[in-house]
């Protein structure tokens, strides 16, 4: 389903069939209930064709595939002439980073005030904004539990370890009822206001 290669996913298109798309063309990412092993995700993305269409897809493919984990895709090394799995390249590269002090993913917590590393599965909602490659994106706080909206590149949600230098934050302490308010940010994102927050990433 997840090409570490493209960094794309693969869904079914009523109308194309099989369609590939980027984590940033996703808009809603719910954890369905039931099994944590692994946990699975229902999500809506925005297809080629036009349409939002449903999907599902796995903790595993969501958070680790696109680190390299999992899979067994192979390559082949022009240095040593045979073919050697790709996880063990690309899961060598993530760990050096993340050792190095950097996490493939973060957003600005705005209660909290300071930048925090996630995964893509504390992302649930996702709406492009008026300038192309723009995308608001609702975090959940893995540490505080609470939700903040943050405007970021495409590229900041779809590839590990690009980090924006500067991104959008939504000042605004969301309630208990932040599914309605971040349905509501989604609908108005074109004409809301950001502050745009330089961060030392």
């Amino acid at each position: 389903m997840y090409d570490r290669l493209t960094t794309q996913y693969t869904f079914a298109c009523p109308g194309q069939g099989d369609t590939r798309i980027a984590l940033s063309s996703f808009r809603r990412l719910e954890r369905l209930p039931g099994a944590a092993h692994p946990a699975v995700f229902r999500v809506r993305f925005e297809c080629g064709c036009g349409q939002e269409h449903p999907g599902l897809v796995t903790h595993a493919e969501l958070d680790w595939a696109p680190l390299g984990l999992g899979g067994d895709v192979s390559f082949l090394n022009l240095m040593t002439a045979r073919r050697e799995p790709l996880e063990e390249e690309l899961a060598g590269v993530a760990a050096t980073r993340i050792g190095a002090g950097e996490w493939p993913w973060s957003f600005f917590c705005y209660p909290e005030n300071q930048r925090r590393p996630v995964f893509p599965s504390s992302f649930f909602l996702l709406a492009p904004s008026g300038p192309p490659g723009i995308v608001g994106v609702a975090v959940r706080c893995p540490v505080c539990d609470s939700t903040s909206i943050n405007l970021v590149s495409e590229q900041h949600v779809d590839l590990p370890f690009h980090n924006d230098a500067e991104i959008g934050v939504v000042e605004h302490v969301f309630d208990a009822d932040v599914a309605r308010a971040a349905e509501e940010f989604a609908a108005e994102l074109d004409s809301a206001q950001f502050d745009a927050r330089r961060l030392a990433l």
